[in-house]
């Protein structure tokens, strides 16, 4: 399995993860600012990552995986931010926390190896 297809894989089980999250604040816990946030966030990771394989270039493959990258920083700080003030309980958290660093760690080791491959053609 490549690192794409299980990057794609992992960003969407996880984006799922995230519409569950959306619902559970909104139905459970009236929030509506930071849910709104961050399913925007969540689910952008694995769109742009799926957008970065059909990309035109080496160069567009890496834009969107940065992205990518960017996006999961942000969801990466609305779960801490959810867990701070007692949206989700720290176990829920965590999971979702863990999830989020896992992707975040393929990113960069496949945008490392692309930027390597770039460099290495020019």
């Amino acid at each position: 399995m490549s690192a794409n297809s299980i990057l794609l894989d992992k960003s969407l089980k996880f984006a799922a993860r995230v519409v569950k999250l959306h619902k559970y604040l909104v139905k459970e816990k009236k929030e509506s600012i930071i849910s709104k946030q961050i399913i925007r966030s969540g689910t952008s990771i694995g769109a742009n990552a799926n957008e970065a394989v059909y990309g035109i270039s080496k160069a567009d493959f890496i834009a969107k995986l940065q992205i990518s990258l960017k996006e999961t920083a942000e969801t990466e700080y609305w779960l801490r931010l959810l867990m701070l003030s007692d949206y989700i309980t720290e176990q829920e958290g965590e999971s979702l926390l863990n999830d989020c660093l896992e992707i975040k760690r393929i990113l960069v080791s496949t945008l490392n190896t692309a930027k390597k491959q770039k460099d290495n053609l020019q």
